[in-house]
């Protein structure tokens, strides 16, 4: 990682399964304003990722994609990427849901 770059913001996240990321090579940051006024300063797409403790394939994505550094470093350049717990934040959960139902006809419940 860039030492430009913000490290992993996640340690002292309220969420377990925030905190259970925090090790990972991503700077992941909350959802929240810093994050989305970093993203518009720095005029990147955010990746965001929404998924909880208790899902399986939450956790494969982050043991065989987040914590690769070769693609931490790609994230980290390219994007502002932001974690968020499903379980905690069911509103952006939802939104989302929404959304990739209506484009895809399925979704990740």
């Amino acid at each position: 990682m860039s030492s430009d770059l913000p490290g992993n913001q996640l340690a002292n996240a309220a969420s377990a399964y925030l905190r259970s990321a925090a090790h990972q090579p991503i700077a992941w940051q909350e959802w929240n304003e810093t994050a989305f006024a970093r993203a518009r300063s720095e005029d990147k797409p955010i990746l965001l990722d929404i998924g909880a403790v208790w899902c399986h394939w939450c956790h494969v994505m982050d043991r065989e994609s987040y914590e690769n550094s070769a693609v931490a470093h790609v994230i980290n350049e390219s994007f502002i990427p932001i974690k968020v717990d499903r379980d905690e934040r069911p509103d952006i959960d939802a939104r989302y849901q929404t959304a990739v139902s209506a484009l895809t006809g399925q979704g990740g419940r």
